[in-house]
């Protein structure tokens, strides 16, 4: 399989991200929110679910950048500090705000969440290259567990 490359510049395209990110994994240290560039990054393992039936499930290694963000805050996530704390992604959200505005929430398994305001939607996702067969197949109720991570309270993270 080649390499997947998407882009989103309106909320049907961030749905179609978000729908190719559910229940990638990474750790704290994978993300990074560039206040000077206006940029939040992160780098995880992404199931892939373009698998044959018969075929063993696998992961590849993907990078993501939201471009414009204006603030993050998070709720039960340091974003860029090293941990060995691995975390479940299983949606990106979006909530419109005045047009183009609004704010993209990264919501993960165990009620964690990171909210990024944005000026618009400009967000791009491009698999990296390495492909190994994961352990097994994600297994939870995704919609439950992300209405508990957006309850709550959450913090400006420092530029």
């Amino acid at each position: 399989m080649e390499l997947l490359k998407l882009a989103a510049l309106d909320a049907e395209d961030l749905a179609v991200i978000s729908a190719n990110l559910q229940d990638a994994i990474l750790r704290t240290g994978d993300l990074a929110w560039l206040a000077g560039e206006h940029r939040f990054v992160l780098v995880a393992r992404r199931f892939d679910r373009s698998t044959d039936p018969g075929e063993p499930p696998r992961r590849r290694l993907v990078g993501v950048h939201f471009e414009r963000v204006l603030s993050v805050k998070s709720k039960g996530i340091a974003p860029g500090q090293a941990s060995d704390e691995t975390l479940s992604l299983l949606a990106v959200t979006f909530e419109p705000g005045e047009v183009p505005s609004g704010t993209a929430t990264l919501v993960f398994a165990g009620g964690g969440a990171i909210r990024l305001a944005l000026e618009c939607i400009e967000i791009r996702m491009k698999d990296l290259g390495p492909v190994w067969e994961a352990e097994g197949r994600p297994d939870h109720d995704a919609e439950q567990a992300g209405q508990a991570a957006l309850k709550g309270q959450t913090r400006d993270i420092a530029s």
